[in-house]
Order: C-alpha cells, then structure tokens, then sequence
C-alpha cells in the first residue's frame, strides 16, 4: 500500500466538501428533460461562430468519463492506498460524484440542444461525441494541490465563457441552458479555491511551487487530443470575446485571501501568474 504525500489535512477536505455540499441542494438541482422548453431551440437565431462554439463545448463536456477517470486513478478508494490515504480520498469522493453528475448533465444538455435545434441529428452526433471521448485525458502532475489549481483555473475560465456566449446568443434556450451552466460552474471553482485556500493556509510556500507550474503548463482541456482545437479555439474565443487567462486574476484573489502576509515565494507567484495575464 502507498500514502500520498501532500494530501491536505482530512478535516479541511471534509469542511470543503461540506461546504460544497451545503450549496448544492436537491432544491437547485435541474434535469435535462424539464429545465428547458426544447421546442423553442432553434439554431437559425445563431451565428455560424455561434452554432460552432456549441458544438466545441459539447465535445469539451462529453469527456467527462475521462475527467473522472483522472480522480479515480489520482485518488484512489482501493487496497492500493493505506488507510489515511483512503479516509482522505473517500470525502473528496463525496464531490467529485457530485460534480461529475453535474457535469454529465452539462454534456446532455448541450447534445440535446444541438438536437433540438437542428444543429445535429443524435445519431450523428452520439458517433462524433465517441470518436473524442475515446482518447485518453490525463492531468501531468506530482502534487495533490496541482489536480486542484488546475480545476480552479479551468472552472472559471468556462464560466466566463459561458456568460459571455450567453449575453450575445439570440436563442433564449440556448441563453438559459449556458445561464444553467455557468451557475455550476461557479460553484465547483468555489470549492476548488477553499481547497486551494486551505493549501496556502496549511502547507504556505511548499505549494507555491506546484501551483505556479500548474500556470506555466497550463492548458485547457483536450488541447492535446482533439482535431484542429487551436483554431477552432480561437474561433469560438471570437465568438464571445474570450480570453481563459482572465481566470488568473480569480487565482490571485484566492492567493491573496489565503495568506495573512506574503512571502517572497508568494510574492513571485503573484508576480508570475499576473504576467501571464498580461503576456496573454
């Protein structure tokens, strides 16, 4: 059996996962079949830019097997780990089944508008979701903390962008379903900064240097595997003026709450991230 180095204390894990929890009632909780009226979808109010970037999200969502996968295979719940190891990865269990299920749900409702809308017939696009969500997805780190400063970064900068497509699609069930999306989206980059947060707070300067290779490596998801995805990234960034380094900023802030005063790591990582901002 093997310990995980660096796991965060399992006491901060479960407030976090609570805290999660705690703001994700049933009472929020929207279906796929009910929340939107599909009848009304219709992809002849949207740009060509428009019809596109629904199509590169959905492929983004779809891959949600492979996402999971990467917690199952980073933090396992088996004989392989030792017994605080598992306590640990057990609570953060409790979110991320909570969060792949909202994020299936995100990858249905947006293969469902495509084909409410006429942008795809569901056949076709079943096929087209499989040939992506075929290939393996993998996350390159060492660190506990990494898994969460890269979900903190990538769950805001899909907030943004959904948003920002929101306010400029004419098709109002299109806008509710991305208003739909955006709103979850907040919430798992709420959990992945107190995570983080409790990181800063715990471990101080030890995790500055695996967060800030987190931001020097950073790219979204499926850059790697996916067929002409910077083109068809800048494409869709056009679409709504996008830019997913503006999530920086959002990592800052939760630096900055974190630490009672900075010390020079710190400093330099502040200093490191508000660059590649502005280099962006």
């Amino acid at each position: 059996m093997i310990t995980t180095p660096g796991l965060l204390p399992v006491g901060d894990l479960v407030a976090a996962v609570d805290g999660f929890l705690a703001a994700s009632p049933a009472t929020r909780a929207w279906d796929v079949e009910t929340a939107f009226d599909w009848a009304a979808a219709d992809a002849g109010r949207l740009t060509e830019g428009q019809r596109s970037a629904v199509q590169f999200v959905t492929l983004i969502e779809d891959h949600l097997p492979g996402y999971f996968d990467v917690y199952h295979r980073h933090f396992p719940v088996d004989d392989s780990v030792d017994l605080p190891t598992f306590e640990h990865n057990r609570e953060l269990y409790h979110f991320t089944v909570r969060w792949a299920l909202e994020e299936d749900t995100h990858a249905r409702a947006l293969a469902r508008y495509q084909e409410a809308a006429g942008i795809a017939d569901r056949d076709t696009l079943r096929s087209e979701l499989a040939v992506e969500g075929h290939k393996p997805f993998d996350l390159p780190y060492d660190h506990p903390v990494q898994f969460f400063a890269y979900a903190l970064v990538q769950e805001k900068a899909t907030q943004i962008y959904y948003q920002q497509l929101r306010d400029v699609v004419a098709d109002p069930v299109l806008a509710a379903v991305l208003t739909r999306l955006s709103r979850d989206e907040a919430r798992h980059f709420s959990f992945m900064a107190d995570v983080v947060t409790r990181y800063l707070r715990h471990d101080g300067d030890a995790v500055v240097a695996p967060i800030r290779d987190v931001v020097a490596n950073f790219r979204m998801p499926l850059s790697d595997t996916l067929r002409g995805y910077w083109r068809w990234a800048l494409r869709i960034a056009d679409v709504a003026d996008y830019d997913h380094t503006a999530a920086y900023e959002h990592l800052v802030k939760v630096i900055d709450r974190a630490v009672d005063a900075r010390t020079e790591p710190v400093d330099e990582l502040v200093a490191f991230v508000d660059s590649c901002r502005t280099l962006a």
